[in-house]
């Protein structure tokens, strides 16, 4: 089970990452965009969802792409879901008492860099792992 403090190590080891707070919820940025941030069901969200919606913690994450949103929204529907709130918009929802940290580190790292100035994401992918 990952936690909030796995997101924060996760994506602050990002180049040029900050955290900030705002509405009481923690987000992650890299050159003020956003990639990965806290985001609990709101009242709108719940009734959308129905008997469907989570209890647990969850992550907002960008992804590069509707087609990626797709993807991962057909690829695990146990971890990965949607809102009517996100509808049109390349990002993802994440339960995050469901996913695996090796998946975790993956959506990080990939809304990173789809957010990330092309320079610094090719400088990271350049870098030897």
């Amino acid at each position: 089970m990952a936690t909030w403090a796995d997101v924060r190590r996760i994506a602050l080891a990002l180049p040029e990452t900050t955290e900030a707070v705002s509405w009481e919820h923690a987000h992650w940025r890299v050159k003020d965009k956003g990639f990965v941030w806290e985001r609990p069901l709101r009242r709108s969200d719940l009734e959308a969802l129905g008997d469907a919606a989570p209890n647990g913690p969850i992550l907002g994450a960008r992804v590069e792409h509707l087609v990626a949103k797709e993807a991962l929204l057909a690829d695990d529907p146990g971890v990965f879901f949607t809102t009517p709130h996100f509808d049109g918009y390349p990002a993802v929802l994440v339960r995050l008492d469901e996913i695996s940290m090796p998946d975790l580190e993956e959506v990080i790292v990939e809304a990173w860099l789809c957010r990330a100035p092309k320079r610094l994401a090719q400088a990271y992918l350049d870098e030897p792992r």
